[in-house]
């Protein structure tokens, strides 16, 4: 692949997951609109690492979004209020370790990616506890 090739596709990923981040983040929705677009963030970034050259960040990054994925669905079926706030916490370390992993490899585009993810990651798992908080009051 030609260096112009890749500089094009690193300013289309980084304008798409700029704009993609900022969406989410500002769009006012409700919290399982908002748990769905996560994981579809995580799907696109998903995309975005299998064009990645170098096999083992493209394999670590899978990981960790898969990891994050999982948490993900582990976080929505729980209805334990000690079990959710343990998954809460795993879905944000593992968002947290994709972000340092992307920092420590240099990749500025998909560090912004892991970051709205890591951001919004947070912003679900506290939804979600505030509302098994209210049910456990009640």
């Amino acid at each position: 692949m030609s260096k112009n090739k890749k500089s094009g596709i690193g300013k289309f990923l980084l304008g798409a997951g700029i704009g993609a981040g900022l969406g989410i983040l500002f769009a006012p929705k409700a919290g399982s609109e908002t748990r769905k677009e996560l994981k579809n963030k995580i799907e696109e970034m998903l995309e975005k690492v299998k064009d990645i050259d170098i096999d083992e960040v493209k394999e670590e990054f899978e990981v960790k979004l898969y990891q994050i994925k999982q948490e993900l669905s582990d976080l929505d079926k729980e209805k334990v209020l000690k079990i959710a706030k343990k998954k809460a916490k795993d879905v944000q370390n593992k968002a947290e370790e994709l972000v340092e992993y992307a920092i420590e490899k240099g990749t500025p585009v998909l560090e912004k990616t892991a970051d709205a993810i890591r951001e919004k990651a947070i912003d679900v798992t506290k939804e979600v506890l505030n509302k098994l908080e209210k049910v456990e009051e009640k």
